[in-house]
């Protein structure tokens, strides 16, 4: 089973951390295939950034030359999910709602801890969309940038633990999600600071991804993500620069 699993930013060093994530959570036999979009945001922290992501990851996989049995969009809460399950039919599982879906079978409510503030309305929307917000107590911003978790960890892990946190104390949140693929690999620090189950989405999204494989399922072409039609496309792909 081969599974590509699709960084949003185009930041190297942070695709390897979601791809040995990945790796870790994978079982015998499954190969982990971390790709990096070849345009876009270095980090994705905002609609604009979301939706050029969202571009870029899907030309990428299109791109990518050997078959593949299942895709992994390895951004929270950003847009591009529903294009990748129309261009494909194999299973497309999206970490933020991979990891919201996992929570909910670990507890009543659970909460989100993501990055910037900004992003947590991008959060709640996806969240919304996939008729995965009813159990969220929260979603709650670390303040700390993207990029942070790599040059500062210490004080991103501390400000990521402090929000989890105050999650399960002042929402009442019974599991908290890692809202970030760059925050793969926290889970231990946060689980001792709260003393509640931790959801990473990568490897939620590893686990899932390779459920519907084995299951044999796919994606449904008979409405909402049937390919797209044939059609012109008007100076695609764009001659950038």
């Amino acid at each position: 089973m081969r599974i590509l699993v699709a960084n949003v930013n185009t930041t190297a060093s942070i695709t390897e951390s979601i791809g040995a994530q990945a790796a870790g959570a994978a079982s015998p036999g499954t190969e982990i295939v971390p790709i990096t979009p070849s345009f876009g945001a270095e980090s994705v922290e905002g609609n604009y950034e979301s939706y050029l992501a969202a571009i870029a990851v899907m030309e990428t996989v299109r791109a990518y030359p050997e078959p593949f049995d299942a895709i992994i969009q390895a951004g929270y809460g950003e847009h591009g999910r529903e294009g990748l399950q129309e261009l494909f039919d194999v299973p497309v599982v999206d970490i933020t709602e991979a990891a919201a879906s996992t929570a909910q079978f670990l507890g009543r409510t659970y909460s989100v801890v993501t990055s910037l503030d900004r992003t947590v309305p991008l959060i709640e929307e996806r969240l919304h969309a996939a008729g995965l917000s009813a159990r969220c107590a929260s979603v709650r911003a670390s303040g700390m940038p993207v990029l942070e978790l790599e040059r500062d960890p210490g004080a991103a892990v501390d400000a990521i633990a402090e929000q989890a946190a105050r999650a399960v104390e002042d929402d009442r949140a019974e599991v908290v999600c890692l809202g970030c693929g760059g925050m793969s690999g926290l889970t231990e620090r946060v689980v001792e600071r709260t003393g509640v189950p931790v959801v990473d989405g990568v490897t939620a999204a590893v686990t899932i991804a390779e459920s519907l494989v084995r299951l044999g399922l796919t994606t449904s072409k008979v409405r909402t993500y049937a390919s797209p039609r044939p059609k012109k496309m008007l100076n695609w792909p764009p001659v950038l620069g």
